[in-house]
């Protein structure tokens, strides 16, 4: 299979053929049509995951269709439409008992702790427990963005953040994950106020409903618009100056959720704590969403309640995915909506029907 590899940290992934996956005895294999190119996939080509040895292939954001199961699978078929979250839980620790499969004490990540979906194919382990069901009215590209980015904003603003309708909630950052936020919190009637140096992302989050925060100083910007403290602030960057900004933004017993990976120099930020305290606030960690929570996303893209398709800016093909990951670095890389990869898959399955046509067309010349 054609597969975007990396063989050394920092260095220019590369386009390759290597073997197809052998399909896990509890897992499947499944032809990748489309994958999102997600900074968290950057940050594990950088080195910054220990989970990752090389050579690797990334890819964690993925949608496609079964083409091979293993013996103990029972709940899937060959041809099924599948995402995943991209934490493939146990079932057995006791974050999963306790129904917290997103923090399993013993996950598995493609892209991570294994080969990911940069590729042709895909090996997915532990597919009875976490596959999920792509409907028929769902495009596969929008599926592939519920694997990551959108359904972590999804899970940090209506089940971490507990977004009510007519709060206000500050969004720092608008890459995928921020714009997300940002179209979840408008859905469910709140008041969004957005950030993002680059102005693109932010004529976008505008289009989707919320408030821009443009000033030069945004401290006092947000108190000008606030009038005392938002209820919620979510940082879907990953920064030291965010998190500050958003602990010193909110009103008393205001929520933080913190999304966005801080690494490097800001993997231990300071944190305002008399304030925190003083004023009963909250900081929160949300990492992804349980496949078991994952039904009522797909379904509120369906019925039109929410378009995740509106946030993708464009499509690249394998041969480009390697050059765009690397830029992900470069200031505003990330900006303006989500790419998507579309492998040329060489795999077509029968029965794919005017859909797959109309997938395979658009995927050409990429």
């Amino acid at each position: 299979m054609r597969a975007v590899l990396i063989e050394a940290f920092g260095a220019p992934p590369a386009l390759t053929r290597t073997p197809d996956p052998s399909c896990p005895p509890d897992g499947v294999i499944v032809a990748v049509e489309a994958t999102g190119l997600c900074r968290s996939d950057w940050h594990g080509w950088m080195g910054h995951d220990d989970d990752i040895s090389l050579p690797h292939i990334p890819g964690h954001e993925l949608a496609g269709t079964v083409v091979e199961i293993g013996p103990q699978v029972t709940a899937w078929h060959v041809g099924d439409r599948v995402t995943t979250p991209f934490v493939l839980a146990c079932g057995r620790c006791r974050s999963c008992s306790r129904g917290d499969a997103q923090v399993c004490e013993d996950q598995r990540q493609p892209g991570f702790t294994q080969w990911g979906s940069f590729a042709e194919l895909v090996a997915l382990p532990r597919a009875d427990l976490n596959l999920v069901r792509v409907p028929d009215e769902v495009p596969t590209e929008v599926a592939a963005s519920l694997g990551c980015r959108f359904a972590t904003a999804y899970r940090a603003v209506t089940h971490v953040g507990r977004v009510q309708a007519g709060e206000t909630v500050v969004v720092h950052g608008c890459g995928g994950v921020g714009l997300s936020a940002v179209m979840v919190a408008v859905a469910l009637g709140a008041r969004v106020l957005a950030l993002d140096p680059d102005p693109a992302s932010l004529a976008l989050a505008e289009q989707l409903g919320a408030i821009s925060v443009g000033s030069a100083d945004p401290g006092d910007a947000l108190a000008d618009l606030t009038d005392g403290g938002a209820e919620v602030s979510i940082d879907a960057y990953g920064d030291r100056r965010n998190l500050a900004l958003a602990v010193a933004s909110l009103r008393p017993r205001g929520r933080h959720v913190q999304v966005g990976l801080l690494s490097g120099d800001d993997a231990h930020p300071p944190v305002d704590m008399g304030r925190v305290l003083a004023q009963e606030l909250q900081l929160l960690g949300s990492h992804g969403m349980p496949a078991s929570d994952y039904p009522e996303l797909p379904a509120r893209v369906a019925d039109g309640i929410l378009d995740p398709a509106r946030l993708i800016r464009e499509r690249i093909g394998l041969a480009h995915a390697g050059a765009r990951l690397a830029a992900l670095g470069e200031p505003g890389a990330g900006a303006g909506g989500m790419t998507m990869i579309r492998p040329d898959l060489t795999r077509q399955l029968a029965g794919s029907g005017t859909r797959g046509a109309q997938e395979a067309h658009e995927v050409q010349g990429t």
